[in-house]
């Protein structure tokens, strides 16, 4: 085998990897979506989970890449949806707040 196979087929392993790992996040964030008790707690879940499972997904793309434009353009795609998300969560958080949406407070 010669090194730059060995090369290549890491680079694939580490980006199934990665791709994997990403997919399980959001596949986690839908969960707590779909099972927290509250809008807040929710909102959370989605916002915390899928950054960072777009995060690992853009690293598992960006070693595929074949130039660093392309890597670039993908990483600054994800800070765009980092801040994006951030600001969004934040406003509807706030407008909930507003309207008298209480959070659920367990005893």
């Amino acid at each position: 085998m010669t090194a730059f196979l060995t090369v290549e087929l890491f680079g694939n392993g580490l980006t199934i990897l990665l791709v994997s790992l990403g997919a399980f996040f959001f596949l986690a964030g839908t969960a707590g979506l779909l099972r927290f008790p509250d809008l807040y707690c929710r909102l959370h879940a989605v916002a915390k989970a899928d950054n960072l499972g777009l995060g690992l997904v853009v690293a598992g793309m960006a070693i595929q890449a074949g130039s660093w434009a392309a890597r670039l353009q993908l990483v600054l795609t994800w800070l765009l949806v980092l801040a994006s998300a951030s600001v969004v969560c934040h406003l509807l958080a706030r407008s909930s707040l507003r309207q008298g949406v209480a959070p659920v407070e367990e005893s």
